[in-house]
This record gives C-alpha cells, structure tokens and sequence, in this order.
C-alpha cells in the first residue's frame, strides 16, 4: 500500500482494525496518520528477512549492538513532515523475545530493530498508545524537530536489554508527557551521538520538556542524560515525576572522549520511592564506537539544578563522580527531603570532582555542595513546543 500518493490531497490515514496484524518493518509518509483501534494488535514479525537492513546512523559511526550495520525499526520514517502515531489505546508489540535471546547469547551480526524510529523529520505526534516487548529502544526521534510523546503506556520486561523507553536523540522542541515506562533500561535517555563521530556532526539535543511521567526501571534511570552526548545536551526541564523500584532519578552520563556538554538542565517535583540513588553523576561511563575516540574530548557539565524532591526506601542519597581536572560545576540541590532504606550505604553523598550548592537538603550534602541559601531555579518561560496542541482522531464505523 502506498499512501504517499494521496497524502500531498490533504493527508492519508491507515487504521489499523480490531485484530492481531503480523507484519515486518515498514515506512511511513508525510501528512499522515497512523491509527491503532484500541482492539488492534501490531505484531512484530520475528523472520529476520521482514527487517530490511537501513544505514548507520552518522552521528554514532557503528551500530550499538555490532559495529556493520543496523535493521530498520517495526515503524520508520526519514524526512518527514506532519505526521501522527496515535490511536485510543491500541498496542504494538515487538514480540522482542527472538531478538533478546540472540543479543544475549551474542549472535546479533547487527543492531537490533527499534519499536519507532523517525529521522529527520519535523512536526510528529506519538500518542495514545502501548508499546510493549520492543526488540531494543521503543521511540527514537533523531535529527527531529516540533515533537509531542503524550499518553504513551511502555512495557517491557525488567531483565530485558536496551528497552529503553523514549529516547530523543539529537532532536529540538520535544514535549514527553502524561506517559508510563516499565523498562529494562532508562526510562527515558536522552541522546545526541557518540564520540568522535557525534562531536563531527554536531547536532544538539535542546528545548526538551518532560513532564507527568512515571518510571519503573530497577536497574537503570528514570531519566539518563548521555551517555551518548556528543553533540551536546541543553535547556532541559523536567517536573512532576515519580519513579518506583528504580535504580536513579535524572542520571548523568558522560565520560572522556564525549566531548561536547550537559548544561542548563532543570529539575523539580519528583517523588521517588525504593531507590539505589536520588542522585547520579557519572563522568568516568565508557562504551566507545572504537579506538579513535579523542582522548582529549571533555566534556563540560554545569547548570544543573534540582529542586523538590521527596525519596523513600533509599540506599545511597547521591553518587556524584565528575571528572579530574574536568569538574562539573554550578549544581544546585534545594529542598530535598530523603528517607533512607532499613540497610542504607555508610556513606549517603559520595562525591568528587563536583562544585555546587545545597540548602534544605536532608541527609546533608557532601563538602562539594556546601550550604546556601536559594531556591535553585526553573525556567519561568515557556517553550515554543508547549504551546502546540496534541491532535486527536477519532473513528467512526463498524469493525
């Protein structure tokens, strides 16, 4: 079926009926919309032949999972305009069992098919919808921009590798809300390219909003920033999350060799409960394409701002690692109350190569952080991308 031919008439929409659909990869068109009735079921095929083989990303210079190639995602679209992922509650599944065993037994020749994956595109809206059991990351907006993630319900297992919820990769004015991840990795990850070759493109992550979201996630993130940063990552703002049985809050990951920058980036009223961390800095994250990466490639952290959060059942209040010589600085943690686990760590911030300030923060902050009084700040602002409305369908129709 090719919709692309009556699109440019004033938009196509396929609807996807009540019912189990296998299918393998396909591609989607500008001025389009796809709808999931919420009985309809998109199965991912698990023949490998249905996947078609796409190029490389230039930003990342290999593939995650093998450095040859990579397999074009259940639902991919490059250089598109308008276009709507939706439904009313419909779920696609990736079947990813196939794809889990062969990564974990290391027979994965190349990187693993995403859920969704939209490249150079600009205007998309992913909404009203469950995504479960991808193969590797589920929604994977790239080289982006004017993007809206809304009502997203994401599951998949907690063993499960590279399920990574959302991953705005290198994209301008996205809005996350109103969603749900339980994954086997970061809820959410922000991304914008890898070492030598992200630093050669070039493309930041910036004007992100993330908001009424809720993670579950034992071993990984709620929100990870990095490790892949190499184009650099700013002018984030994050309120109104709560995370459950999960490894951190807003993570930071980076190292040598990333080059580039994590800066401006605001954080406010999170509720965190039966957690590792409340707060995670990691300046020493390795995971390089290759061995060229530029040894002399640091990158800058500073500006990051917490303020508002309530933790219980805690193990570790704060692992804050910047990097010798390289310090992260200008961090501020306000009014932070956290309750620590029945068999806590000895030492709750555990912290070097940091600068910053804290007040109202309990327990008390490492020496790095010392005590002033302020508020730490969160934009007063709005973003263009808030103020751009989700567009809803609705079907009519026996099926």
């Amino acid at each position: 079926m090719n919709l692309s031919q009556v699109a440019p008439d004033g938009g196509a929409q396929l609807i996807v009926p009540p019912g189990k659909w296998l299918t393998g990869s396909f591609n989607l068109t500008s001025h389009f919309t796809l709808f999931v009735h919420k009985d309809a079921v998109i199965l991912g095929s698990q023949d490998e032949s249905e996947w078609p083989p796409v190029a490389l990303l230039p930003s990342y210079g290999r593939g995650r999972d093998a450095p040859s190639g990579r397999l074009s995602s259940l639902i991919f679209g490059t250089n598109l305009t308008d276009v709507v992922i939706t439904g009313n509650n419909g779920t696609i599944d990736g079947q990813g069992s196939y794809w889990w065993k062969l990564f974990r037994d290391n027979k994965m020749t190349v990187t693993r098919p995403y859920m969704i994956e939209i490249m150079y595109s600009k205007h998309v809206q992913i909404s009203n919808l469950t995504l479960v059991n991808s193969p590797s990351w589920n929604v994977h907006p790239i080289y982006s921009s004017d993007i809206i993630i809304q009502h997203l319900t994401v599951f998949a297992p907690v063993d499960s590798p590279n399920t990574d919820g959302i991953d705005p990769d290198s994209c301008t004015n996205t809005r996350i809300e109103d969603s749900f991840v339980v994954s086997g990795d970061d809820c959410i990850a922000v991304k914008s390219s890898w070492d030598e070759y992200g630093i050669k493109f070039n493309m930041p992550t910036k004007q992100l909003v993330i908001r009424r979201f809720a993670c579950i996630s034992p071993s990984s993130a709620t929100i990870a920033l990095g490790s892949e940063m190499s184009g650099g990552i700013e002018d984030v703002r994050v309120e109104d999350v709560t995370a459950i049985n999960t490894e951190s809050g807003v993570r930071i990951k980076t190292g040598v060799g990333r080059g580039a920058y994590v800066k401006d980036v605001y954080v406010r009223n999170m509720t965190l409960n039966t957690m590792k961390y409340v707060f995670w800095m990691t300046g020493d994250y390795g995971s390089h394409p290759d061995a060229e990466f530029d040894q002399n490639a640091f990158p800058v952290i500073k500006g990051i701002n917490y303020r508002d959060i309530v933790a219980d059942n805690v193990t570790q209040s704060a692992q804050l690692d910047g990097i010798g010589k390289h310090p992260f600085t200008d961090i501020c943690i306000s009014n932070v109350n956290i309750k620590l686990a029945a068999k806590p760590k000895g030492v709750q911030w555990n912290c070097s190569d940091v600068q910053g300030v804290a007040n109202r923060v309990s327990p008390e902050p490492c020496n790095l952080l010392p005590r002033k009084e302020i508020d730490c700040p969160f934009p007063k602002d709005r973003l263009p991308i808030e103020d751009v409305q989700l567009k809803t369908c609705s079907i009519s129709g026996n099926f």
